[in-house]
């Protein structure tokens, strides 16, 4: 159920927020929410790898990346492929994600991913936010919030956002809809 909900929610978000190849995907999920606990209390590793495996299962062929967010114990740092980090040059800083330092969520991407890295900040262009986690720190300037067909992961709210470039030049400009 979980993992066919969280699918159909990446497929639509792809969808709304027009994601392409090299594209970053946010995703913060707290495990305790999904169960039905407070956020941070009942870390749950098997719940976590299988929102990470849905996810994953829907990107995987399109070249979108996923960056999972971190909980607050280690400053919502980000785990990401060692790939990406390197072609956008992010500085990769040393910590291992533990279910209770970092989170059940990140410690199955950092075993789910080839080659992964940890870094403190990124500039996503989409995110999903499983149980209220907080992701909006590393999206893009311009969030803008969707409204996807699901709206809760097991008994965790679910958030999501694309972002769009920032208008700019005020009422005489001229603005391409095709990419916001």
């Amino acid at each position: 159920m979980i993992y066919n909900r969280v699918k159909q929610a990446v497929e639509e978000l792809i969808t709304v927020a027009k994601l392409e190849q090299g594209d970053l995907l946010v995703v913060g999920c707290s495990s305790s929410e999904i169960t039905g606990s407070k956020i941070g209390t009942d870390s749950k590793p098997e719940t976590a790898a299988e929102v990470f495996s849905a996810i994953y299962d829907v990107i995987k062929d399109k070249g979108i990346f996923i960056a999972a967010q971190c909980c607050e114990h280690l400053n919502r740092a980000i785990v990401i492929e060692k790939a990406f980090a390197k072609a956008h040059n992010l500085e990769i800083v040393n910590v291992v994600p533990q279910p209770k330092a970092g989170g059940s969520f990140a410690v199955a991407a950092y075993k789910g991913f080839e080659h992964p890295v940890v870094v403190e900040e990124i500039t996503a262009d989409a995110g999903l936010d499983i149980g209220g986690t907080l992701i909006g720190m590393h999206l893009k300037k311009v969030a803008v919030p969707v409204r996807l067909s699901v709206n809760k992961i097991g008994q965790a709210m679910l958030l999501a956002a694309r972002t769009r470039p920032k208008f700019i030049g005020g009422e005489r400009a001229v603005y391409d809809q095709s990419i916001s």
